[in-house]
This record gives structure tokens, sequence and C-alpha cells, in this order.
């Protein structure tokens, strides 16, 4: 079972640049827009990570540019979540022009536990090992290392 989450862009005027095209940096929120909707369809959002005594951030990303969006185009990010049996949350990202499906750009991203003193956590917390039970994330074919 692959776990994915598919949104929408609303690509603003202020995301593009004189040459009505998106700005680099703004690929970073939208791959944080995506991590939040899957937080939220998944239950395994940035709170959650806090009420289970954790913070989750990024070590991680990388964006590989096919072609680029321009002001207009109405683009559909994709994450993927990539299983791993290390204690880290690793996502694959996807962003496809909805005019013909076309792949704009890709991205790998790779996040790890601290505790609420900021100290890296080595193991998987209890909490995670239990979300990763319960979604059956082991039962895909592709897992990470």
């Amino acid at each position: 079972m692959e776990l994915k989450a598919s949104k929408l862009l609303d690509i603003r005027f202020s995301e593009v640049d004189s040459m009505n095209v998106v700005w680099h940096g703004s690929y970073m929120l939208y791959f944080e827009d995506a991590r939040e909707l899957f937080g939220e369809q998944y239950d395994l959002s940035y709170m959650g990570y806090v009420r289970h005594g954790y913070y989750a951030p990024m070590v991680e990303m990388n964006i590989q540019w096919k072609k680029p969006i321009l002001y207009g185009m109405r683009p559909r990010i994709d994450i993927i979540y990539r299983p791993t049996v290390a204690a880290k949350v690793v996502f694959d990202y996807e962003i496809h022009d909805t005019a013909d499906e076309s792949l704009i750009a890709t991205a790998h991203s790779v996040q790890v536990f601290m505790d609420l003193n900021y100290q890296l956590v080595l193991y998987s917390p209890k909490f995670y090992e239990e979300w990763q039970q319960r979604w059956k994330v082991f039962e895909t074919l592709t897992i990470e290392h």
C-alpha cells in the first residue's frame, strides 16, 4: 500500500520573477504544503510529533527541475511516503503540469527525530513505529535504508 497525497497548487503572482517563472525558493514552500497535507490525511503532523515529545527537522532536500512553472499554470504536487527502518521520515515528491501531466520537478526529503531538548534520536520513537504498523508501511516493496 502506497501512502500518497496530492494537492493542486495556486501559483501567486508574488512567487514569480520578471520572466514570469516561479522562483526556485518557492518550491520549498510547495513541498512544505504537501507535507502538511500528508500529515492531515495520514495523522502524521508536525504538532503530532511535538505532542509525542519530538521534533522532525529536515536534514536533506534534493530537487530536480524538469521545466518551469509559469504564472497562470495549475500544477499538482504529489507526495509519497517512503518506508524506512531507520529513525527518519522520507518523502518523494512529483510536481506535474495538469494541462498535459508532464513532469515539472521531482524531489526527495529526509527528516530525523530530535527530542524536545534538541538531541538527535537514533531509534524510531514508539509513536512512529505504531504509526508505521497502523498504516502497514512495511507491506510495500520499496524500503529505504
